[in-house]
């Protein structure tokens, strides 16, 4: 794992009459196609026990794909970058938060400035601070 974000306290999307989420965000290296790592993301969730309800539904665990090198890419799944990621307070702090040089790969903006495009409220309350002995940003160039 190249970085890891803080835990968020994240207020819930779309349906609302839920819990709190916690979010965070990883860099990882990864060797394979953007397709294979959904597969392993979903094998992950499938093993912690997700269950599927309905769309923005309470959830045991949600893991994305925000962006993939840069890459563009409409379909099949992932769609990248992540199709919503520049309405989402959620990923974007914790985005912001490890890669502050990263930029939109189709808005050309970084996580802090389309930050600061949102209303304040869906709120992203960061909670601690990462996990020890994991760089809180990527290297830079």
């Amino acid at each position: 794992m190249l970085a890891v974000s803080s835990f968020y306290r994240t207020e819930p999307v779309g349906f609302t009459a839920q819990r709190p989420f916690w979010n965070a965000a990883a860099a990882i290296r990864w060797t394979g196609s953007p397709a294979a790592l959904l597969a392993a993301l979903q094998e992950v969730e499938r093993r912690v026990g997700r269950t599927k309800t309905f769309r923005n539904g309470p959830r045991e665990i949600d893991v994305d794909i925000l962006d993939f090198s840069g890459k563009r890419r409409a379909r099949p799944d992932p769609i990248l970058p992540h199709p919503r990621l520049a309405e989402r307070r959620f990923a974007l702090a914790p985005l912001a938060e490890i890669a502050p040089l990263w930029r939109h790969p189709t808005r050309g903006l970084s996580a802090r400035e389309l930050l600061s495009e949102l209303p304040e409220k869906p709120r992203a309350t960061r909670l601690s601070s990462r996990p020890r002995g994991y760089s809180a940003r990527l290297p830079g160039p």
